[in-house]
């Protein structure tokens, strides 16, 4: 069962990459993130920001559209990166091996619909829609996130 939990407002880009810097303390090996929203919402931007704060450098984060899964090796987890907007079929995801690492990474996942009845029901989502001039994120998913969101600050 979905929980909501948070709705924040970022009035630009800087704002989408801080939440994502917010979000990365609070992931651990296991923990599996997914972005939803139309296209140009935001949810690569989101990703970069968690990305470059796990990683404690602004370098550059390519976005995964055509090698779908970017992978990091991080002090203490290794995170992919998913894109899926390409993928034609559900059971496609499973040539990608997310589902065989899932439990041993943390894994932000854009598109997670493409997955079909393979996502992980225990993800929280990040779901980024336009909204005044900026972008609204809505942070839901099963209650055991509620404890650990509560140290976003926010």
């Amino acid at each position: 069962m979905s929980e909501r939990f948070l709705t924040y407002f970022a009035a630009d880009v800087a704002a989408l990459m801080a939440l994502g810097a917010r979000l990365c303390p609070l992931l651990k090996t296991g923990d599996v993130l997914t972005l939803t929203g139309e296209l140009g919402a935001g949810k690569t931007t989101l990703a970069r920001g968690l990305i470059q704060s796990a990683l404690g450098t602004a370098q550059d984060v390519p976005s995964p559209t055509y090698t779908l899964v970017q992978s990091y090796e991080l002090s203490h987890y290794e995170l992919w990166h998913c894109d899926l907007y390409r993928l034609a079929a559900p059971d496609d995801v499973l040539e990608l091996g997310l589902i065989d690492m899932e439990a041993d990474i943390v894994s932000l996942i854009e598109w997670p619909d493409k997955m079909g009845g393979h996502l992980n029901p225990q993800a929280l989502n990040c779901h980024i829609t336009f909204k005044d001039g900026g972008r609204e994120v809505v942070l839901s998913g099963p209650a055991h996130w509620r404890s650990r969101l509560e140290g976003l600050g926010i």
